[in-house]
């Protein structure tokens, strides 16, 4: 007796054309998060020694300006030291002290 449908031939399947199963898309989201975190890991490094970087020079920046700080401020001193006030007083200012009889107080 002859079948009643017809009689058909099995199908071809070519070995690598699979049907897309879960696991394979799960698999290959995870490697692409794997891909972008490895991505976000270097180029977080990366900034990471460019900021570290700059760092030092601005620490260097700062010592050398508090070496001339200090600079300033001894010379500073220097300049205003008593000894030097009264020097430059008496010899460019020609300024003296005045006599005890030339001193007036004034008293409110």
């Amino acid at each position: 007796m002859a079948a009643q449908g017809r009689h058909t031939a099995p199908r071809f399947r070519w070995p690598f054309a699979k049907r897309l199963r879960w696991s394979h898309i799960v698999l290959a989201g995870l490697v692409a998060v794997l891909l972008i975190t490895a991505l976000a890991s270097v180029a977080s490094t990366h900034l990471t020694r460019v900021q570290y970087a700059r760092f030092q020079q601005l620490e260097s920046e700062r010592d050398r300006l508090q070496t001339a700080w200090g600079r300033l401020l001894l010379e500073e001193s220097t300049w205003s030291a008593p000894a030097r006030v009264e020097e430059v007083a008496t010899e460019r200012l020609e300024m003296r002290v005045p006599d005890v009889n030339d001193v007036e107080v004034i008293r409110r």
